[in-house]
């Protein structure tokens, strides 16, 4: 039955579809979290594996399974050592950047962050701000995405504490 290479991909991708449903559920949910590069390898390790796995002829399940749970594993001690260790959540995540502060772009930092104004104004428009100077921060978040704080006047912006423009900023612009 496994001789039928139709056969074979649908048991064999089924499979190891569980496998990987099973393996990711046990490993917890920072295993696919979009936090760091290193979760974005991992995410597109796992696409590669299901691949060969999926199109292989070769005795591939074996393997590919052995190198989804290596993965997993990875991403286990990886996200466990970061949480106890500042110096290796350093080496592992990008740092939050500050790209607009109080209705004023910061050039310096979309330059060095390669971020468009374009696409900052984008975030403004997708959290309903339809001015630039009705919002008090942009943040460019460690996984790519834009965080829009709307009003910093009655909050002690604690959120903002790990970004690291916020302080420099706040000093030139008062």
């Amino acid at each position: 039955m496994l001789d039928n290479p139709f056969i074979s991909t649908i048991i064999l991708g089924t499979v190891a579809y569980v496998a990987i449903i099973v393996m990711l559920r046990l490993s917890g949910k920072r295993t696919l979290s979009k936090w760091n590069a290193f979760d974005f390898v991992v995410t597109i390790a796992f696409g590669s594996i299901l691949s060969s796995i999926l199109l292989s002829t070769k005795d591939s399940f074996g393997t590919g399974i052995l190198g989804f749970a290596l993965l997993v594993l990875f991403q286990y001690i990886l996200t466990w050592i970061s949480a106890r260790s500042s110096l290796v959540q350093k080496l592992v995540k990008a740092e939050p950047a500050l790209l607009l502060y109080q209705g004023q772009f910061l050039d310096d930092v979309l330059k060095r962050e390669r971020v468009a104004k374009g696409e900052v104004l984008a975030a403004l428009r997708a959290s309903g701000i339809g001015a630039i100077e009705d919002a008090d921060a942009v943040v460019l978040e460690t996984d790519g995405s834009f965080s829009v704080i709307a009003d910093l006047s009655n909050s002690s912006a604690s959120a903002l504490k790990d970004v690291k423009e916020c302080d420099r900023t706040a000093l030139q612009l008062q």
